[in-house]
């Protein structure tokens, strides 16, 4: 029997053949941390090698999904160091957050029951199939931090509404409700917040009983084509945010998040 004591920021449930994994930290809207972010890392793997599963559930607790990383943390940078003592990522663990995603042969479906943002919207929209609240907002806006999208978002954006609408999301960082991403085929299913968790449960659930290996196998097949994306895009889009975390307009970003005002980009 697998254990998932250890996890912190996550909640691991089972029912039956279901694995149901709930971002748990209300207290903060499920913001992403660095521990929050080694979970989200290691728990695919996890449960994949679970033979008592076959599907997981994903959804967050209270109103939100997730609101993202600590945008105001980032100003105890020294210098915006994006390595400080106490808030290193590793470079490598956004690229291991979406491999392991999609290297996890169990069906994954997301219950987006609230605010979806930045890595959080990564995660979400590499689950195999997404129910999303019609007024949740989901965006990946790191550029209104003055820094790239290199944690995922540059790779399934395009695939899923094309590359000049994914452009101008991620270009501008805009916030969509949840009617209008199903309407563009940002996620698969929009409904009211009350039946958000039901659906995706039901769908599930379906996969859960379903014939196994048909559907994990036919998983594998779709994610070769996302995966050699993965391998041609994420290495520089992350290399390109490392990048942006040095410029004098991700530290104005951040400030002026911290100061409740817009920022004054000057291009350095």
């Amino acid at each position: 029997m697998s254990d998932y004591s250890s996890y912190e920021c996550l909640r691991i449930e089972k029912a039956g053949k279901l694995a149901i994994v709930t971002l748990n930290r209300e207290e903060t809207r499920n913001q992403i941390d660095r521990q929050f972010h080694h979970e989200l890392q290691d728990i695919w793997r996890d449960l994949a090698e679970d033979t008592e599963i076959n599907a997981v559930l994903l959804t967050g607790s209270g109103k939100y999904f997730s609101v993202g990383g600590n945008v105001k943390g980032m100003t105890e940078r020294p210098g915006g160091d994006v390595f400080a003592e106490g808030e290193m990522i590793e470079p490598r663990s956004a690229r291991k957050i979406v491999n392991n995603i999609l290297d996890c042969e169990l069906p994954i479906v997301c219950a987006i029951n609230g605010d979806c943002i930045g890595l959080a919207a990564t995660v979400a929209l590499f689950c195999d199939i997404t129910v999303c609240a019609e007024d949740a907002r989901i965006a990946d806006p790191h550029v209104k931090i003055g820094l790239v999208a290199g944690d995922g978002g540059a790779v399934i954006w395009p695939m899923l509404v094309g590359p000049n609408r994914a452009k101008e999301f991620l270009m501008r960082g805009n916030l969509i409700k949840g009617r209008d991403a199903e309407r563009m085929g940002l996620v698969n299913y929009a409904l009211p917040a009350d039946q958000v968790l039901a659906k995706a449960r039901e769908l599930a659930e379906e996969l859960a009983n379903g014939p196994t290996w048909a559907i994990r196998w036919t998983k594998l097949a779709v994610n070769k084509a996302i995966k050699d994306k993965v391998n041609l895009i994420m290495d520089a889009s992350f290399a390109l945010e490392m990048a942006t975390f040095q410029t004098e307009d991700h530290r104005e970003a951040v400030r002026a998040f911290a100061e409740k005002r817009k920022p004054k980009f000057t291009g350095r």
